[in-house]
């Protein structure tokens, strides 16, 4: 059985949930996002962008890499 592509995403709050399950870590919709995009998934645009120039956004550890990682697996967003 084939899975549909809405039965396949995770919510940004399911994946926060099962990274807390299984790692004990939290992790913030922004590291999601980080990782997303690194894995080719496309997102959609935000609304509500900075208007600041010069931006400080924070990169993901590599340890919450691998936790987001494992759960975008675990939903079978990624292979």
């Amino acid at each position: 059985m084939d899975l549909t592509s809405a039965e396949s995403k995770a919510t940004y709050t399911q994946i926060k949930e099962y990274v807390w399950n299984k790692f004990q870590l939290k992790v913030s919709t922004l590291y999601i996002a980080q990782i997303k995009r690194k894995c080719g998934i496309e997102l959609r645009e935000h609304y509500n962008k900075s208007k600041k120039e010069k931006q400080n956004i924070p990169q993901c550890t590599p340890e919450k890499e691998e936790a987001i990682t494992d759960a975008l697996r675990h939903f079978k967003m990624i292979e």
